[in-house]
């Protein structure tokens, strides 16, 4: 069965032109003008995979996500022709899988295409991991939740990996390239700036004093470790 995609984008041409060519190379396509139209397309037919377009009218495509995903975990690729950087960060850290700027190659795309669908099926046949108890805080990734003190945690799916990975290796330091190699994959070597606001992010949740961490700390040159706080 091909996979099925929904593109989520204003500009009607646009929709049609790229649903034209991903048909083309064997993809299964709907489209929607607004995030409104796209939830419902999702409520009745779970996609594979969501092309969103950050500037929609009405719920832009960033309040979309997060909407997104209160209902389901389908990967989403953002389409921007903002080219300022901080929106396509702050898009990865609310749960976005993916980015492509327009105007984009479409060999371009399809390479993070099938590179999105790639990860996601490979999670989904992901080995059990034991839950991890670790100073104040419980980590229990069958179940997708973290608690700190007894309080739940509000992470994003990156932040929730990263966390993870860092707790599971707590005292030792991991270089900055082996988390985003591990968490965000070989296609974002050379982009350390996206651990860099997570790491930032996870801090605001994690820290008393985020700007005086305590417990997340900065191995300069190296990376970051993990440091158990008491229960």
């Amino acid at each position: 069965m091909p996979f099925n995609i929904l593109i989520v984008d204003d500009d009607a041409l646009f929709r049609r032109s790229l649903a034209f060519n991903l048909e083309r190379h064997g993809y299964s396509v709907r489209t929607a003008p607004s995030a409104e139209e796209a939830f419902e397309i999702v409520r009745h037919q779970n996609p594979d995979l969501v092309l969103l377009d950050i500037s929609l009218p009405g719920m832009d495509g960033l309040e979309a996500l997060k909407s997104f995903r209160q209902q389901c975990d389908v990967p989403v690729i953002f389409l921007t022709a903002r080219r300022r950087e901080l929106d396509e960060i702050l898009g990865l850290e609310i749960g976005a899988d993916d980015y492509v700027t327009k105007p984009f190659d479409l060999d371009v795309l399809l390479a993070h295409i099938k590179a999105v669908l790639r990860r996601a099926k490979a999670s989904t046949v992901k080995p059990d991991r034991a839950a991890l108890d670790v100073g104040d805080l419980y980590i229990d990734p069958q179940a997708h939740t973290a608690t700190r003190k007894g309080e739940p945690l509000d992470l994003s799916p990156r932040e929730f990996e990263v966390l993870y990975l860092l707790a599971a290796e707590a005292g030792r330091v991991i270089s900055s390239s082996d988390i985003l190699n591990q968490v965000w994959g070989a296609e974002y070597d050379g982009e350390p700036q996206v651990v860099y606001v997570c790491i930032r992010e996870l801090r605001k949740k994690l820290e008393d004093d985020p700007d005086h961490p305590k417990r997340l700390i900065t191995v300069r040159g190296i990376g970051y470790k993990l440091v158990p706080q008491e229960a």
